[in-house]
């Protein structure tokens, strides 16, 4: 793609990546295995560290329980959300995600405050 090289600069400090796709579209399910190599094995961060967001537009067809994705996709966290029906189940899975990252964060700083003492 043509942003690839504003990757690194987006890769920087990273402590969290949230891959948003739309499982209807099978280009998006190739898709989503490129940007977890890219975003997440690569740099390396913690399979904890990402989020899988399945987005169903309004009015779609979609099968929300049986998206079945491949491994390594299928360790990570994976939520539906679908804006019409279930915008608060959506915010409450966000908030328990950044609560995730924030203790990763707190604990990898612990852990270098911790070398640098000893």
């Amino acid at each position: 793609s043509r942003f690839e090289t504003c990757w690194p600069a987006l890769m920087k400090d990273c402590h969290g990546v949230i891959i948003i796709f739309n499982p209807e579209l099978p280009s998006h399910l190739k898709e989503i295995e490129m940007w977890y190599s890219c975003f997440v094995q690569q740099q390396p961060l913690l399979d904890s560290q990402c989020l899988l967001v399945a987005h169903h537009k309004p009015g779609s067809e979609g099968d929300m329980e049986n998206l079945s994705l491949a491994y390594p996709l299928n360790k990570l966290k994976l939520i539906h959300s679908n804006l019409e029906e279930d915008p608060e189940d959506v915010r409450m899975e966000f908030i328990k995600y950044f609560r995730s990252i924030i203790t990763i964060i707190n604990e990898s700083r612990e852990r270098e405050e911790m070398s640098i003492i000893s």
